[in-house]
This record gives structure tokens, C-alpha cells and sequence, in this order.
């Protein structure tokens, strides 16, 4: 990837001087929509709506037909069954020599990488309809270097759990939708597994104001197996339930145990605040056969004060109980800052709490400016190893050239705060570089993604 990685970079631009003309952003009315009308032009923004991961009852959510969609002849495809995805390179510069960690997912530090190549099917029930059952499904396959954070226990895991790869394949999304209109004003039982349900950030590059990661998301569940439950209470309110084996783990694996999901969607009148927040996983918290077992409580806040500007804040409380240094350990070689099993088991309780804000710039149908300020607070050190506070600050741009290639640079500053009295004196906490021969408190990079939709 470092030898060929700025030839990947510059496909796209190639393939964009082939393009007849730049495709403007447009801002989706939907007429049919059982919602009240969308806050945010999407694109430039990732959603129309303050959706966080989780299908809105009563929302057209069919996605258009792309290029390879009509490359296989299935365009306007009654079936309503639709083929797509995208490519993610990116490449970044950094004050850091050995890792980026615990900056995500761009975790080697002056390097290109593959960070996502993904091949999603998928058929969305209509909600919008009140008359009969649909159904849909979603199967969502990824490669790359992103692997290492979406890949869950039990599902095809060798890879990142005994190897230890760089790269690797996901099945990160891989479930069933059943659509029931005469309950409630609307009810979808989505079985399989899913993505956590109430972040503003998510594994999937497409859904993201920008390119890498806020630390305390880096920390929490990525997906979950299970059951769930969505009821779509009125135009303002979305209740959802659920059961699944824990955080990134396959109900199979010995590493499951039971827990239960509890959240409530709330939007005002004029859609202008948004909250979205509850239990997302609550059960058995002990470490359990060398994984993790993360309970979360957590509300996520949104707020638009105009066509132009709007934030998204959320924050978190983690726990769990006797965990192990590090959290779920892989057990092949040691690098890129990981492998060698697992560390020493940190007794009693673990906690972990976390805040990020989001603000928002509309620049134009194409782009849009994201300043990102988050905080991590690992009490025990049993996530990152060091126990410390952990500040990060990232302005970014999100551009879209067409309505199929974008490009996200960013310059992100992450910082720490704790000091521990060794003898008589206080040494500053050094988690960046940290296996390197000049560990630091801070860290700089830049960095940028381009994201290619087929």
C-alpha cells in the first residue's frame, strides 16, 4: 500500500475528468414521508434526519440507483432490491512514528491506506405505506484496514483475533426487516447483526461528518447480534427494544451473554432538536473469555439554529467488571499496536465516559465545514492502558465533487491531561508513540479520505 498508495489515490480524479458534468447536491423533499420534513440537506450532510444508525419508520429509505446497480441491468428493479457500495483510500501525515492510537481508524501514522472497500445488498421495507407487511434485509461486506475495529467475535474473526492482520474482511451488517404497519402507527423487527444504534459517528465511512474517529467511539460498541425492536410511537416519537449477545460478539461465541437495549427517539415540533438516548447495552458485566462485555448508557443531542449551522453532542457512560488491560485482546503477533494476548486484569469495576459535540458549517450543496471537539475519560486504564483523560479538536472539510466522489481532509490535535507521582515528583501520562523511544502527550495529523460510490 505505501509503495503503490498515491496512484489509488489519484484513480478517482482520473475517472472524474470523464465525468460530463459535476452533479449538484440536492436537498430531498419527501412528499410521502410520514415524518415531519428533513432538518439537513443530505448530501452535503450524511443523513437528512437526526437518524443515528437506526431506520426511521415512515421514511423512504431506498437508496438511488448507482452505477453498478445499472451495470447489472437492475435499474427501477421491481424487486426493489439494490446493489452498491463504495472505496475508501486515505493517507495521512503525522508527529507520530509507530501508531496513531488511539486516533481511529487510521492507525499507521504517515501512510497511505485501504481503509474501506465495501459491498452492500440490501431491500427496505416501505414504511411509508400503512396497508400491508414488507420486509427487507441488509447484508453489508467490508475489506480493509477498518476491519480491525467493526470485526465482532464469532463473525469471521480469525482474521483480527488470532492473526492479527492489517487488513481484513466483515460481514459488519447482516440482517433480516419485517415491517408490521398496524401496530402502533408502525413496527420493524430487525434480527441478525446490526450496528449500535445511537452514535453520531459510525463504523461505515459514508455515514460520517468526517474522516476519522472521536476516541471515546473508538472505545465503545461497534456492532451488536440480536433482536430489535422499533416502534414508531407518532411523527415525534420512535421507541426501540431489543436483546442481543453483548457488544461485538456473535450470540454464538462463548464470549455472549444476554442484555437488553432501551432507547427513545424524540424530535420538537418544528424538528429543530433532537434527542436520542437510553440503555444500549445492559446485562452480565463481567469480562467474559477474553473479551470485553461493555455496559453503556447514552444520549445523543441534535440542534440546527439555521440552514447553515447545526451541532450533534453526545455522551456516555461505560462499564464493566475485572477487565482485562487493553480490552478484547488479539492473540497474534505483536504490532501495529496490539497482539500478544491480553494484558493484566484490572479487579473491580472499569469505567469509561465520554463527550464529543459536532459543529456544523453549510457551505454550499457540495460541502460543508465539521468542527469536532470530544473528551475520554479511561478511569482505570482498562481500554487505552493509561489511565488519563484523553481532549481531541478536528476541523475538517467535506467536499463532493460529484454525487459519487468526495474528499475529506482534516487536521485533528489530541492531547492528554493526567500526571502520576512517581517518587516525589509528577510525570506527565505519555500515550501517543507509546511503544516508541520518544513517547508523547500530544499528537498532530493530517489527514485525508476520498470516498468513490459505485
Amino acid at each position: 500500500m505505501k509503495k503503490h498508495g498515491w496512484a489509488l489515490l489519484m484513480i478517482p480524479f482520473v475517472l472524474y475528468s470523464f465525468a460530463t458534468s459535476a452533479q449538484t447536491a440536492h436537498y430531498p423533499t419527501f412528499d410521502t414521508s410520514r415524518l415531519l420534513p428533513s432538518p439537513l440537506p443530505s448530501p452535503p450532510f450524511p443523513s437528512a434526519d437526526w437518524s443515528y444508525n437506526e431506520p426511521l419508520i415512515g421514511l423512504p429509505e431506498d437508496a438511488s440507483d448507482g452505477f453498478l446497480q445499472k451495470l447489472l441491468g437492475m435499474a427501477n428493479d421491481k424487486s426493489r432490491i439494490k446493489i452498491y457500495g463504495w472505496a475508501e483510500p486515505s493517507f495521512n501525515l503525522s508527529t507520530s512514528q509507530k501508531t496513531n492510537i488511539p486516533v481511529a481508524y487510521n492507525i499507521i501514522p504517515n501512510s497511505v491506506e485501504l481503509n474501506q472497500l465495501v459491498l452492500r445488498i440490501e431491500r427496505e421495507p416501505n414504511t411509508v405505506q400503512t396497508d400491508h407487511f414488507d420486509w427487507g434485509f441488509r447484508v453489508t461486506n467490508l475489506y480493509g484496514e477498518d476491519y480491525r475495529y467493526t470485526t465482532a467475535k464469532g463473525w469471521l474473526s480469525n482474521g483480527y483475533f488470532r492473526k492479527n492482520n492489517l487488513y481484513g474482511y466483515d460481514p459488519v451488517e447482516i440482517y433480516g426487516l419485517l415491517y408490521f404497519p398496524k401496530v402502533t402507527q408502525g413496527l420493524i423487527i430487525k434480527i441478525g447483526r446490526f450496528i449500535s444504534p445511537p452514535d453520531i459517528e459510525s463504523p461505515l465511512a459514508v455515514n460520517n461528518y468526517l474522516f476519522t474517529h472521536s476516541v471515546l467511539v473508538s472505545y465503545d460498541a461497534d456492532t451488536y447480534t440480536g433482536i430489535q425492536a422499533s416502534f414508531k410511537l407518532s411523527k415525534r416519537i420512535q421507541l426501540i427494544t431489543g436483546i442481543h449477545g453483548g457488544n461485538d460478539v456473535a450470540v454464538w461465541d462463548k464470549s455472549a451473554s444476554l442484555h437488553g437495549q432501551l432507547m427513545l427517539r424524540w424530535v420538537s415540533r418544528n424538528n429543530n432538536n433532537a434527542l436520542w438516548g437510553g440503555i444500549n447495552s445492559l446485562g452480565a458485566d463481567n469480562y467474559r473469555a477474553y473479551h470485553d462485555n461493555k455496559q453503556a448508557i447514552v444520549v445523543t443531542w441534535g440542534h440546527r439554529f439555521d440552514r447553515i449551522f447545526h451541532i450533534q453532542t453526545e455522551a456516555y457512560y461505560q462499564w464493566q467488571y475485572n477487565g482485562a488491560t487493553g480490552g478484547s485482546p488479539t492473540f497474534g503477533p505483536v504490532h501495529y499496536d496490539a497482539g500478544g494476548g491480553a494484558g493484566p486484569v484490572i479487579p473491580g469495576i472499569n469505567q469509561q465516559l465520554g463527550f464529543v459535540n459536532y459543529f456544523q458549517m453549510l457551505l454550499s450543496q457540495k460541502a460543508f465545514l465539521s468542527l469536532r471537539n470530544d473528551f475520554f475519560e479511561d478511569v482505570q486504564g482498562q481500554q487505552t492502558g493509561f489511565k488519563t483523560s484523553y481532549f481531541s479538536h478536528t476541523l475538517g472539510l467535506n467536499y463532493f465533487f460529484t454525487h459519487w466522489i468526495q474528499i475529506r481532509p482534516e487536521i485533528r490535535y489530541d492531547w492528554n491531561s493526567t500526571f502520576n507521582l512517581i517518587g516525589d515528583q509528577f510525570t506527565k501520562v505519555k500515550p501517543y508513540d507509546a511503544d516508541s523511544n520518544d513517547p508523547k502527550s500530544h499528537q498532530v495529523i493530517f489527514s485525508m479520505d476520498l470516498i468513490v460510490r459505485f
